[in-house]
């Protein structure tokens, strides 16, 4: 049964060239079905940055979506969505802004709160969860907008122990908005670029967890991160040092031969109990949390970064789940229209 563009999800990047329609059937990714194929059930038009369709619509995803009839249609940005479609699923802030009457998943506000270093992890610190299984906190940070001679001074007031970790404030997709520093003392500290968020660095056994949350479905993954700084290494080094951008697909450590005790995954219960609390917190369905268990402890957690509709076709088998969500939000609002 087609909704006639009844669900809407917001987009993820809305610096699309405004080609993506003849780019994407350049690439065939929008065919006509065969006389094999079976119906279409859900259209799903995008609008995506050419960087996220390579990463994300991968032949996988489309050749599986087909087969359960499902279509995935680029968005004309040009062209007024009233004009195109129908659509089941969009991928596209202002389809929610601009039809009021829709269900929108994903609003361009919850995404906003967290591309936003300093207010993303102000719903973690809020949560009150039980520590049955674990206790989740996030580590201490400061946020700097202007003036970077100031950093070393408000870091002694604040009482911020070295080293710390200087992220950009925002998270806008850009590479730049993905370069991390490490700082080993106070006075070099001015030697960064606000808008920043300086955080205590944790250590951590140099392994963080990528949990992934489509909806209810929740998907965890171990990644290499920044080794373990010791006393003796904090005392002798001074400066502050970019570092590779960590938790990538090529910095997988599943499977790697790791001290079990640093290897050994959060309890299901208590990333269930996580992402529950945080999709009803933040408004999102789409994203993914980056954490560490810090070193010598079995059970105490932070939360290091939130990120937005996050690089899926990193996560294994993410075809699948991905589909079977699109079905379900298909499912869900057919049986509230047999409902009313």
């Amino acid at each position: 049964m087609r909704l006639n563009g009844e669900i809407s999800i917001a987009n993820v990047d809305d610096d699309d060239d405004g080609d993506g329609e003849r780019k994407e059937n350049e690439l065939g990714l929008i065919r006509s079905p065969t006389p094999t194929a079976p119906p279409t059930r859900l259209v799903v038009g995008y609008a995506l940055t050419s960087k996220k369709r390579q990463s994300f619509l991968q032949p996988k995803l489309l050749a599986l979506a087909r087969s359960k009839g499902i279509l995935f249609i680029a968005v004309d940005v040009k062209q007024p969505l009233s004009d195109q479609g129908p659509f089941d699923v969009v991928l596209h802030k202002d389809y929610g802004q601009k039809n009021p009457n829709v269900t929108v998943l994903d609003p361009p506000d919850a995404i906003e709160h967290v591309n936003n270093r300093q207010s993303m992890l102000e719903d973690v610190a809020d949560l009150n969860l039980p520590d049955y299984y674990g206790r989740v906190t996030v580590p201490r940070q400061l946020v700097f907008t202007t003036d970077p001679s100031s950093i070393p001074h408000e870091v002694t007031k604040e009482g911020l122990k070295l080293p710390l970790v200087a992220k950009p404030l925002v998270v806008d997709g850009s590479a730049k908005s993905h370069e991390l520093f490490l700082a080993y003392d106070k006075v070099s500290l001015a030697k960064l670029e606000p808008p920043l968020v300086l955080q205590e660095f944790v250590n951590h056994g140099g392994v963080l967890f990528k949990v992934y949350i489509i909806g209810e479905f929740i998907k965890v993954v171990r990644r290499f991160s920044l080794p373990d700084v010791c006393k003796r290494e904090l005392s002798k080094i001074a400066g502050v040092f970019p570092f590779p951008r960590v938790s990538c697909a090529s910095a997988s450590a599943d499977g790697a031969d790791l001290d079990p005790k640093v290897a050994e995954l959060p309890p299901s219960p208590l990333l269930e109990m996580l992402a529950r609390e945080l999709r009803l917190r933040l408004g999102l369905q789409l994203f993914n949390v980056d954490i560490i268990r810090e070193y010598g402890t079995r059970d105490l957690y932070y939360i290091i970064d939130i990120n937005y509709f996050p690089g899926y076709g990193k996560m294994p088998d993410y075809e699948h789940t991905f589909t079977e969500f699109l079905l379900s939000l298909e499912q869900s609002k057919y049986e509230k229209v047999l409902v009313a």
